[in-house]
This record gives structure tokens, sequence and C-alpha cells, in this order.
């Protein structure tokens, strides 16, 4: 099993590309200011060098990791200990037979967007309440990640 670098790379930027339009003012942008309780003022002082190089930090380990979410022939490498060059050969002829099996674009669209709802909507949700932040804040935030994910999962698995 090989990484496609280069579709972790385009994945990596959908994120911040996706944030241009989601948080924009004419779309949700207003509305998560006022229900993050962020002033323009707040929001104009940051440094965007600095936001968006972590962001895209971070957005590279998002999508290596959500890999294993969306391609199900990260579970056959792991039983081998990520060595196929130690492994059995029915691990191989598994491969041979089942490597590119459910590598489209729409199953990693499926499998990003069920991450999305069953792993970032909990977790934004928790820390929003706990935060005693609007369920409108946290739809906001978590329609953002799901719309995210599921691009970033379909670019991932489906990119062979």
């Amino acid at each position: 099993m090989e990484f496609n670098f280069l579709a972790i790379l385009v994945a990596a930027a959908i994120p911040i590309v996706i944030r241009l339009f989601w948080y924009n003012p004419k779309t949700f942008g207003i509305a998560w200011m006022r229900e993050s309780g962020m002033t323009e003022e707040q929001f104009r002082k940051g440094n965007l060098v600095i936001i968006f190089g972590v962001s895209l930090v971070l957005s590279l380990l998002l999508a290596f990791s959500i890999q294993s979410l969306v391609i199900h022939q990260f579970g056959a490498f792991g039983m081998i200990g990520a060595a196929p060059e130690t492994a059995e050969p029915s691990y191989q002829a598994f491969m041979d037979d089942y490597g590119n099996a459910y590598r489209t674009f729409k199953h990693g669209a499926l499998h990003g967007f069920i991450s999305g709802v069953f792993i970032i909507f909990p977790v934004i949700a928790i820390t929003a309440l706990f935060e005693r932040r609007s369920w409108k804040y946290i739809f906001i935030n978590t329609g953002f990640w799901i719309l995210c994910l599921t691009i970033m999962g379909a670019i991932v698995c489906g990119w062979v």
C-alpha cells in the first residue's frame, strides 16, 4: 500500500479553500462571528500568515490521517505491521484481489461524511456546550467540517 502524497496535499488545501466561502459574510460569516462573540476588530487583528500556515500544517495531518477512515485496505496494512516486504505471501494475494476495492471518490465521500457526523460533530458539540455556545454555532462549525471531510475523503480515497 502506498501513499498518494499529491492527493494528501490537495485534500489538505480543502479546509483552507472552503473556509474562504463558508465563513464569508455573504454565507455564514456574520452569524458565526455573532455566535462566537468575535468582533470585526478582533477578526482583523489575527496574523494571517501564521493562521493559514498553521491551518495548512494541521490540515496535512488531517488529510494524512483520514486515509485510515476512508480506505479499507488500511486494515490489512495495519495487520502486517505496515511492512509489506516482511508479510506472508497471502497479504500480497489479498492486495492483488482487493487492493482497489471501494477506492472511489463516492465511497471516500461517504466515509468522510460519516466521520464528520460521528466524530467531528460530537467533539465540536461537547466542547461548545461546555463553552456555553449556541446550537447555531455548533451547526455552523460542524457543517463546515462535515463538508471538508466529505471532500477530503473523496479525494484521498478516490485519487488512486
